[in-house]
């Protein structure tokens, strides 16, 4: 008698049809993670709400749980909270059986403010990649990177009278921000792209080839993202020898010699200057890296569609970078189901 193939991980989520379908999905999440890992992270981190006999009154994967749901489905700590005790597969997903009630939207509040002051949420971001990187998920034959604004409601009323720095300029001198009403979040700023004014932050992204993000860095808007290229890159572990691909206002000198500096090729798109049209050769080029730079816009346009991301739920610059790499989690764990389901069918 044949004794019976254990399932794999692939065929554990290969089997399964739709990740748009809550409980489907949620499986897949479980199978692919090694939650383990990831609670020994917060419990280094996560020492509020402990009871008299020291022991947590929540556990702390069940709050990040709870974040994860409340960034793939853009929900409020309110909102969240209630899906949570409302919804079984919500429920079964954060561990809770039929008659525990979920934590309340003040405790979920306090949890996200600890772990961002100790930057636990950059350290759980890096485990949740390197296991992606274990299963194959995420290949690092290449890399991209790109700038996306984050307008933030918080910002000041009325007709702009502050200075304000053009996209791709280097930051200007903003006047003092005192004179800003309590209600403005006076760490964001303000940025004209595209003849729009915005005021808010800017996400730095550093991409694999497929789009899915290694790094994150959050600055506020007004940064100029081709002049910190060095402070970008420092977000991902990069090997060394691999393609490094972006728009042609990266290219510059100073970023020519730190990719060489960095031992990583230069793949950024070539720019035509004054008196000195493309050649054949760079138009070339340009249009074959432009077949893979545009994933990490899709990277973008995919969080704003799936998470209603690209506004800022936060005020300041330390809990914006947590939504930041809380979408970049989302979206990675989001995709991952469909990139095995790929490989599979290769």
């Amino acid at each position: 008698m044949k004794k019976a193939k254990q399932p794999t991980l692939a065929d554990s989520i290969c089997d399964l049809r739709s990740r748009k379908i809550k409980t489907v999905f949620f499986n897949q999440i479980n199978t692919l993670l090694d939650w383990d890992k990831i609670s020994e992270i917060i419990d280094t981190h996560y020492t509020k709400g402990k009871s008299a006999i020291g022991s947590s009154s929540y556990d702390g994967l069940l709050l990040l749980k709870m974040c994860l749901l409340q960034t793939w489905y853009g929900l409020s700590d309110y909102e969240v909270e209630y899906r949570v005790n409302d919804s079984i597969s919500f429920g079964y997903f954060c561990g809770l059986t039929i008659d525990q009630v979920s934590p309340d939207h003040s405790t979920l509040s306090r949890f996200r403010t600890a772990m961002t002051k100790v930057g636990a949420y950059e350290k759980i971001f890096k485990e949740i990649n390197r296991q992606l990187e274990q299963h194959k998920i995420i290949v690092k034959t290449g890399a991209i990177v790109d700038a996306s604004v984050i307008d933030t409601p918080l910002k000041p009323k009325g007709k702009t009278t502050h200075k304000v720095t053009e996209d791709r300029e280097d930051e200007q001198e903003h006047e003092v921000t005192k004179e800003y009403a309590k209600s403005v979040d006076k760490d964001a700023s303000w940025l004209q792209k595209g003849g729009k004014y915005h005021f808010g932050y800017k996400k730095h992204h550093v991409t694999e080839d497929e789009g899915l993000v290694l790094g994150v860095l959050t600055t506020k808007a007004s940064v100029n993202e081709i002049t910190n290229l060095d402070e970008v890159l420092d977000t991902a572990d990069l090997p060394e020898n691999i393609p490094l691909k972006a728009d042609k206002g990266y290219q510059s000198k100073k970023n020519e010699n730190l990719l060489k500096k960095r031992k990583l090729k230069n793949h950024i798109l070539k720019k035509a200057k004054k008196n000195k049209p493309l050649t054949q050769w760079e138009k070339k080029f340009n249009k074959r890296i432009g077949q893979t730079r545009f994933k990490v816009e899709r990277t973008f346009g995919g969080i704003k569609r799936w998470f209603n991301g690209g506004v800022a739920r936060y005020r300041g610059i330390e809990k914006m970078h947590t939504q930041n790499l809380m979408e970049a989690m989302c979206y990675n764990l989001y995709r991952s189901p469909g990139i095995i389901a790929s490989n599979c069918k290769s």
